[in-house]
């Protein structure tokens, strides 16, 4: 799973990262409420875990302008603040849990799980999307094609996501690559362009013709409207 992991204190983020990398999650680091307002867009994170007292932009603040944003990940405040209505106040912003500092590793661990678990639940309904004739599974990020399945990496999976939001709709290669790689935009590069075709081979299973992700000449790609029954 993706975690995304947002504490400005270095030893406590270098704690965090490290247990979780242990336990086998992949995890990315932002220490800066700002730099994390960008960030917490810009993949499919399975889960996030946000301190309050941050510079730049505080948690609670990040977390709305996350939630109006469409951040549907469980965010797990970490705070050493205490009381009722400090934790009232952070879910009443969109957390989904509240643990104060300091804490137990594995509560922690525990609280992952279950929250990961219960917005998995919640997804059950939205997780399979078809695609041209491919089916993908988004939260096994999996294509599957006929009878070949194919598994989507990070990068695939955030890209194809990305083309999903906005299916229909021509998203420049800047935009991808600011959303998807967290680069400027840089013209010398075709890493985009690299992984749309990655994404080309495993969503259309090797057919001849049109690709379900076009291309449009000289703006971007576009991932083609699905054709009714």
């Amino acid at each position: 799973m993706l975690v995304l992991v947002v504490e400005d204190d270095a030893r406590v983020a270098s704690f965090l990262v490290r247990g979780l990398r242990e336990e086998g999650y992949t995890v990315d680091l932002c220490g800066d409420g700002e730099e994390a307002l960008a960030q917490g867009m810009s993949q499919p994170y399975d889960a996030v875990l946000l301190d309050w007292m941050l510079p730049g932009l505080d948690g609670v603040a990040l977390l709305r302008r996350w939630r109006e944003a469409g951040l549907v990940a469980p965010v797990i405040m970490l705070t050493a603040r205490r009381g009722v209505d400090a934790a009232v106040l952070a879910l009443d912003q969109g957390a989904d849990d509240y643990i104060e500092k300091p804490f137990s590793f594995e509560e922690l661990l525990a609280r992952l799980r279950a929250n990961v678990r219960r917005a998995a639940a919640r997804g059950e309904a939205a997780s399979r999307v078809q695609v041209g004739t491919a089916w993908v599974d988004l939260r096994g990020r999996e294509v599957r094609s006929g009878e070949e399945v194919h598994s989507l990496s990070g990068r695939e999976f955030a890209l194809l996501d990305m083309l999903l939001r906005h299916r229909g709709e021509v998203v420049s290669r800047g935009r991808l690559l600011d959303r998807v790689w967290g680069m400027s935009h840089d013209p010398t590069t075709n890493v985009v362009d690299v992984y749309v075709g990655y994404l080309r081979r495993k969503l259309d299973g090797g057919r001849a013709g049109e690709s379900v992700i076009e291309t449009v000449r000289g703006r971007g790609y576009r991932l083609r409207e699905q054709e009714g029954p």
